[in-house]
């Protein structure tokens, strides 16, 4: 029997190929990202974070996956099968997965006087920012953080204010102030309520300040710091601007699309109608309104999912597919890569060589990017599907449960029509890694597994027939 070994020359060559594998900036998000999961695995495994035989190792790791995804999809109720240390860990894994795992190595790096390296702070910039490599991180990085803070905190105390004068419980309305917060603002959609919000759905202010953190939460940090430094312009006594900042083509399509997809979801949902519940006009509008924001990647509820008509549940399968915005607390293919596709279609179906965009050309790669992105996340989720279909096999589930889970799991979403409890242990460790994907980006992965190659030989064209 021959055995035959690497030579000394292949010993050398290997880790010159596996370094930089390593060490590129898609690794460092993804292994960020596992990492926080694997941990917040352990801890919610602890016998003094959940109720006794109540939480297996494969549920702690979708609960944490869910959490630090920001997803929402539980398989336990998290207000009664975790104990309050279990449920303050989700809320910690929550916030982390919320600002990024990037976000929170910056800051311990920033706190032991380190500098990051070029690529970890590409990284970053990909996920928060507009401005180039060489502009103020550090300065940027704190408003991020400073942003986060104050947003969240006008929420519980609005949200706690509301629920002490509805049940007079000071310490259990503040707990619940802040974990649904932090929730609704890092679109989460974990609640420590058995059926999410449905039974405070007649709670206007409570509603009302969960759908503006959704929103502020969906619109990305970048968005959220340039509209403030636009509605923060110096005016004079007499009514002078002094100094009128402009919104760049990125907040100006988010903006538009987020208003756009909001107004139209809400509509869209009172064409097709709500739940049987829902009896005036004023709980149908809210409920419809409430669903349209929650789609988006928050999962928070105030209807029963799975009493919707066939017709809703496709409209809010859209929303989740689309998300939320580039740098954000959401997932999906992004608001912003929706109308590229959109402005795309329409400027080749009219026969422009150029595809602009709020009076702007958009570049070619970005173009390429693009549509790289929805292809991959059209093939992920149509994989998906059939997956789900293979493996959950419970007569109840119907084609548009599976369709439902999968978007959501992808989406980040959290919403379900039942199924998450359900799910095998194969259809578990496929939503798990669902969830993973959708929240770093499958191009991100993508583009991690596949390192870029270039080529130099070019073949002849061929002519080949379509549509």
């Amino acid at each position: 029997m021959n055995v035959s070994y690497p030579s000394s020359e292949a010993k050398k060559a290997l880790p010159k190929k596996v370094l930089p594998f390593l060490k590129s900036p898609q690794f460092l998000l993804i292994g960020g990202f596992a990492g926080v999961i694997f941990a917040g695995s352990m801890l919610l495994w602890l016998p003094w974070a959940h109720q006794a035989g109540q939480v297996s190792y494969l549920t702690a790791l979708f609960t944490a996956t869910s959490a630090v995804c920001v997803t929402g999809l539980i398989v336990v109720d998290t207000g009664t099968a975790y104990t309050p240390f279990g449920q303050i860990i989700i809320l910690l894994l929550i916030q982390t997965g919320g600002l990024g795992v990037m976000t929170f190595a910056a800051l311990t790096f920033q706190m032991l006087g380190r500098r990051l390296s070029l690529q970890s702070q590409m990284v970053l910039h990909d996920s928060f920012f507009q401005q180039d490599i060489g502009s103020d991180f550090r300065r940027q990085f704190y408003r991020i953080l400073l942003t986060t803070a104050i947003i969240e905190a006008v929420g519980i105390v609005v949200i706690a204010l509301a629920l002490l004068v509805r049940t007079g419980d000071l310490g259990q309305s503040f707990y619940s102030a802040v974990f649904h917060a932090i929730s609704a603002f890092c679109n989460a959609g974990f609640s420590i309520y058995r059926n999410s919000l449905m039974d405070i759905r007649d709670n206007p202010v409570i509603l009302f300040m969960i759908m503006l953190l959704i929103v502020t939460g969906g619109l990305g940090h970048a968005v959220l710091l340039e509209t403030w430094r636009w509605l923060s312009s110096k005016v004079d006594r007499n009514g002078t601007v002094l100094s009128q900042r402009v919104l760049s083509t990125h907040a100006k399509v988010v903006w538009r699309m987020t208003i756009f997809l909001i107004s139209g979801g809400a509509l869209a949902i009172l064409v097709f109608g709500l739940t049987p519940e829902e009896t005036g006009w004023g709980e149908k509008l809210m409920g419809a309104l409430f669903q349209s924001v929650t789609a988006r990647t928050a999962g928070f509820n105030t209807v029963n999912c799975g009493a919707l008509p066939l017709g809703t549940i496709l409209i809010i399968i859209f929303l989740m597919f689309i998300g939320g915005s580039p740098g954000s607390c959401a997932g999906g293919i992004k608001t912003t890569s929706f109308a590229i596709w959109l402005v795309e279609m329409r400027s080749k179906l009219r026969g422009f060589r150029e595809v602009n965009i709020s009076g702007r050309q958009v570049p070619a790669e970005i173009l390429w990017r693009n549509t790289i992105l929805i292809r991959l996340a059209a093939a992920w989720n149509i994989l998906g599907i059939f997956l789900l279909l293979f493996t959950e096999t419970h007569p109840d589930i119907g084609l548009h449960d599976v369709i439902f889970e999968q978007i959501s799991a992808f989406g980040t979403v959290g919403l379900s029509t039942g199924l998450t409890e359900k799910l095998s242990v194969a259809g578990r460790l496929w939503v798990i890694l669902t969830m993973f994907v959708g929240r770093v980006g499958p191009l991100t992965v993508a583009m991690w597994i596949i390192p870029e190659r270039h080529v130099s030989i070019r073949y002849p064209k061929a002519r080949i027939m379509i549509g």
